[in-house]
């Protein structure tokens, strides 16, 4: 069995962190929560529930997430898969086991969890999350033949895949980077149906107006990027 560890980026999520850190599958060696300066108690649960924390004190999705993939390049032994996992308890962590399975089974390079329709509790996504998925993966098939259906932050990548990335980006873009960089470098990728339900608390992206507009601005900008590269 392949080792896997679980990166999960989390800003203020004490009252879901713990839900989301004892329903992952125990087929994960290891669960990193990057503090990514919380004011409430999320670093506390997370490390009660039996997560490795890290601290993260520059706010952004991406700072987070970079934190816990130098955190493992530091380790002695590297996993071979590395997931990644929202804390706000949106998604079902025990769905990790059907989202490793395509890069375990077939060698698959990364696999998107896709938070579809029919699976998706009602207002679980806002509708400038359902647009702003639409409009980026319909400029991802005209720009590059991507067969991409959502930007779902609940993901799994190998390892060495990811290292190759040379990701970057510190806040929004996150997301839309992997995906990009794995279209341009020929990655082999899929996506996984998951089911999706309303987060706990109010989301930092698109509970907000401002959050929405700059994460919709951040992910374009890649595009647009990468389109003329």
């Amino acid at each position: 069995m392949p080792e896997i560890n679980v990166i999960i980026p989390a800003y203020n999520e004490a009252d879901s962190i713990a839900h989301v850190i004892k329903e992952i599958p125990a087929i994960v060696s290891e669960i990193i929560v990057v503090n990514n300066n919380s004011t409430d108690k999320t670093a506390e649960n997370a490390a009660n529930a039996g997560a490795t924390v890290l601290t993260e004190n520059r706010r952004g999705y991406g700072y987070a997430c970079l934190a816990g993939i130098n955190y493992i390049e530091q380790k002695s032994k590297q996993p071979d898969i590395i997931v990644f996992i929202d804390g706000d308890y949106s998604d079902y962590p025990e769905e990790l086991s059907k989202l490793v399975a395509p890069i375990i089974k077939s060698d698959i390079d990364m696999v998107i969890g896709a938070r579809v329709d029919s699976l998706r509790e009602d207002g679980a996504m806002t509708p400038q999350q359902i647009f702003g998925n639409w409009l980026a993966t319909s400029l991802m098939k005209l720009f590059f033949g991507a067969n991409f259906t959502d930007l779902g932050p609940f993901r799994a990548i190998k390892y060495n895949t990811l290292m190759a990335l040379n990701m970057e980006d510190k806040t929004y873009g996150w997301t839309v980077e992997m995906q990009l960089k794995v279209l341009k470098k020929k990655f082999t990728y899929t996506e996984v149906p998951v089911r999706y339900k309303k987060r706990i608390g109010i989301s930092k992206v698109s509970g907000t107006i401002k959050g929405s507009i700059f994460a919709g601005v951040k992910i374009l900008s890649w595009i647009f990027k990468y389109s003329i590269k």
